[in-house]
């Protein structure tokens, strides 16, 4: 039983873009414009012109999708001052809008970092050609079990999504072994996606090298609430822990179906995603059908 209600908001992750992302934020608030424009200024392009009127392929660039998904999201946040917050979290990249949004990055460190992790994942890509693939309708274990078994290759659970849906991350011929393998244990589907490379896999070790000398030069505060953050699904507000964990995250796995639970253990009984897209609203409803989940893209 849940005494306390506490109201959890969450940021959705790669692949959630579309094309027109974030125009209604820009033509309705003159303060979105202002922050679109500053980010423009910040990035040395205008990934303002991309989102509203770019092509899909446009948006699929890794370099340009994630501070795309992170701009619209937290511009949204901050358009509604209003929405209680009494933990937060991020599906991987939302991991840093979280962060802007509880105060411990501010705007422009937060922008700066997504887009030289973007950057340095989409290099990471290049040097290793490796690929990714979502597993439905099978245990976790039984998953974890078929890629620890694939010799030779590299092949890891990367997001814990909701249960019977878990992607995995590895080389090419590995991912194409181990769907091979699932299906014929009994997976429903193993489908690969069409993403540039295995994140959150070993093979991200460049991009997290280069992550964590960024980071360095970048000032944590406080959280305002707990962030439940993906490497271990727990709730921290110390700082230090928060900046190392944001480093390891790239290597290792997103704890989503963890991260709910705990939140819900914890007191959530309301959810409001906040960004471009659905995918976490209907993440969370599988997870636990007994929470209220909101959506706020605008």
């Amino acid at each position: 039983m849940r005494y306390f209600m506490k109201h959890a908001i969450v940021f959705p992750g790669q692949g959630s873009q579309f094309k027109g992302m974030g125009k209604e934020l820009y033509d309705r608030y003159s303060t979105a414009r202002e922050l679109f424009e500053q980010a423009n200024q910040l990035l040395g392009f205008r990934i303002s012109d991309i989102m509203f009127e770019g092509s899909e392929e446009e948006l699929k660039q890794t370099r340009v999708t994630q501070p795309a998904i992170f701009l619209h999201s937290i511009i949204a946040f901050f358009m509604h001052p209003e929405l209680p917050m009494d933990m937060v979290a991020g599906h991987s990249l939302g991991e840093f809008t979280a962060l802007v949004a509880s105060g411990v990055l501010s705007f422009e460190d937060g922008l700066q970092l997504v887009a030289t992790r973007a950057q340095a994942m989409q290099e990471a890509c290049m040097q290793h050609p490796s690929a990714m693939a979502a597993v439905l309708g099978m245990k976790d274990e039984d998953v974890e079990k078929i890629c620890a078994g694939i010799d030779h290759e590299i092949v890891v659970a990367a997001n814990y999504n909701c249960p019977g849906q878990l992607v995995i991350s590895g080389t090419r011929k590995g991912i194409e072994i181990a769907c091979e393998k699932l299906k014929a244990a009994g997976a429903k589907r193993a489908l690969p996606l069409p993403v540039s490379g295995a994140f959150h896999s070993p093979l991200m070790e460049p991009a997290r090298e280069k992550l964590q000398q960024a980071i360095a030069t970048v000032t944590f505060h406080t959280p305002s609430c707990p962030i439940y953050q993906n490497v271990t699904a727990s709730p921290t507000t110390d700082a230090k822990v928060i900046r190392q964990q944001l480093i390891d995250q790239l290597t290792s796995p997103v704890k989503w179906t963890q991260t709910i639970r705990m939140m819900i253990a914890d007191g959530a009984t309301d959810f409001t995603e906040i960004g471009p897209g659905k995918v976490l609203s209907g993440l969370i409803q599988k997870i636990d059908p007994s929470v209220q989940v909101h959506q706020i893209q605008v």
